[in-house]
C-alpha cells in the first residue's frame, strides 16, 4: 500500500477534481464533493494551511472508490 503525502484540504480538493469529483456545496469549514453515479459524497475539511490527518485522508480516498496510487498521481498532475 502506498503512503499518502501530507496535503492540505485545498490540495485534496484539486486532486479529487482531477478524478472526476466536483464541489457540490460548501458548509462552514467543509467542502462536500460528489461524482455522478457514485454512491458516496465526500466531505473534505478545510482548515487553512493545516494538513489533513493521515486517517482522514485515507478514509476520503477509500470512500471515493479510488486506490491510493491513483490519488497520489492526481496530486502530482
Amino acid at each position: 500500500m502506498s503512503k499518502l503525502p501530507a496535503i492540505t484540504g485545498r490540495q485534496a480538493i484539486a486532486a479529487f477534481e482531477q478524478l472526476g469529483f466536483s464541489v457540490d456545496r460548501i458548509t462552514d469549514s467543509h467542502h462536500i464533493m460528489k461524482k455522478a453515479g457514485h454512491r458516496y459524497n465526500i466531505s473534505i475539511p478545510i482548515h487553512g494551511a493545516k494538513p489533513l490527518k493521515a486517517g482522514t485522508l485515507r478514509t476520503l480516498v477509500r470512500n471515493a472508490g479510488v486506490d491510493v496510487e491513483a490519488f497520489v498521481n492526481a496530486i502530482r498532475d
